[in-house]
């Protein structure tokens, strides 16, 4: 006998579920179906309304908990496999670093809106990987490799290998940022010296001092080159220069200074200022709308290299921005925007090191004083009964 479930994603977001051989025997199998039906990824939870409790949703752990006609909500689970670090903290601060945690939903979107734009899907890897360089380096490495492990002798690279090696590296870097950082370089250096121990430079403290500096300046003609095909990141700072601005401090450089991995991205294929333009004047009368949380979804998505663009080069006032982009204000899109800027979920990536921390965090509340700690004991004494 058939049954069909209502399955909750989301506010404003549910769709019918058709189980044509009724409802599974177990979780996995009931999960397994909604993961066919619907494409979803990643790991989550169900939840079902339990009339026990006035009909609030709570964790299904039998599927005879559930029958035809029924609500499940689908809560996906935090992945600790990611990791985000926001800004150097020394290890005082580490205790209280935000770490990521995924969120199949909007990072599935993510990645499909990359897929046709010039959107980065990834932060900075913890181990930067080596590229495989040009069919030419790659002779050359492999003949160093033997000479070494024969005899350990160390190449001493000409010219036209160094370049080949940098540029391979660079092409590499730009992948996830155009500026990376003295301690990513280190990263970067290390890694090639650690895959190709043959390359490491002789009367070197590190053994990759050169190859930083080296690297340092390659990555520095890269945006050159690339700010004259006008590469958005890069060009907003060769429109200042080119306006006469007299300071160059660090602070007149617009570049990303935390988690940005999208922080000034093309337009998607095919796309223009005008096109994109269209489609914010048509979120707009969107957001007017019922039920249609999936359009704006879909067309804020469209929109967020030419919403960031502006954000970057013309820095707006919150209010002027809002009525612009009125459907940017809500949980979900401010959840959506988030991932799409760092590639990481703030709901869930909060929520989940909020667990992770809420035990030294109910220990430095008790021990608060006055009102507060007469406050903050009311509210454990609620938490308490849960």
């Amino acid at each position: 006998m058939s049954a069909t479930l209502r399955v909750i994603f989301g506010v404003d977001d549910a769709s019918k579920l058709i189980l044509p051989n009724g409802i599974p025997n177990s979780i996995e199998d009931l999960k397994g179906e909604i993961v066919r039906h619907f494409g979803l990824s990643g790991n989550f939870r169900l939840q079902y309304r339990d009339i026990d409790f006035d009909n609030e949703f709570v964790n299904l752990t039998d599927t005879s908990e559930i029958k035809d006609k029924s609500t499940v909500k689908v809560i996906n689970l935090p992945d600790e496999t990611i990791t985000l670090t926001l800004t150097n903290v020394t290890q005082e601060e580490d205790d209280f670093l935000l770490s990521s945690a995924s969120d199949t939903d909007i990072l599935s979107s993510a990645e499909s809106t990359s897929s046709g734009t010039s959107l980065r899907s990834q932060p900075w890897p913890t181990n930067f990987e080596i590229p495989p360089f040009s069919y030419e380096v790659q002779i050359q490495l492999e003949k160093a490799k033997q000479a070494f492990c024969s005899s350990g002798t160390l190449l001493t690279t000409s010219n036209k290998l160094r370049s080949g090696i940098l540029d391979g590296l660079a092409s590499e870097i730009i992948k996830y940022k155009v500026y990376p950082s003295s301690t990513e370089l280190d990263n970067v250096a290390q890694a090639l010296i650690t895959k190709y121990p043959f390359l490491k430079e002789k009367g070197s403290v590190t053994g990759f001092y050169g190859w930083k500096i080296s690297l340092k300046y390659k990555m520095a003609n890269y945006r050159t080159r690339l700010r004259s095909i006008g590469c958005p990141e890069l060009s907003i700072n060769a429109v200042k220069e080119k306006q006469g601005a007299t300071s160059h401090g660090p602070n007149q450089v617009k570049k990303p200074r935390k988690a940005e991995v999208n922080y000034c991205p093309d337009y998607p294929a095919g796309e223009t200022k005008e096109s994109l333009e269209e489609e914010r004047k048509a979120l707009i009368l969107e957001v007017k709308k019922k039920n249609n949380q999936q359009l704006i979804k879909s067309k804020m998505e469209r929109t967020f290299a030419y919403r960031r663009q502006e954000v970057v080069k013309d820095m707006p006032f919150i209010a002027e921005f809002k009525n612009r982009w009125p459907a940017l204000f809500s949980e979900s899109q401010v959840n959506a925007e988030f991932t799409l800027i760092t590639t990481v979920p703030l709901f869930s990536t909060f929520m989940s090191r909020l667990d992770h921390y809420s035990s030294q965090l109910l220990r430095v509340f008790k021990k608060k004083g006055g009102t507060a700690r007469r406050d903050i004991d009311i509210i454990i004494a609620e938490m308490d009964k849960c």
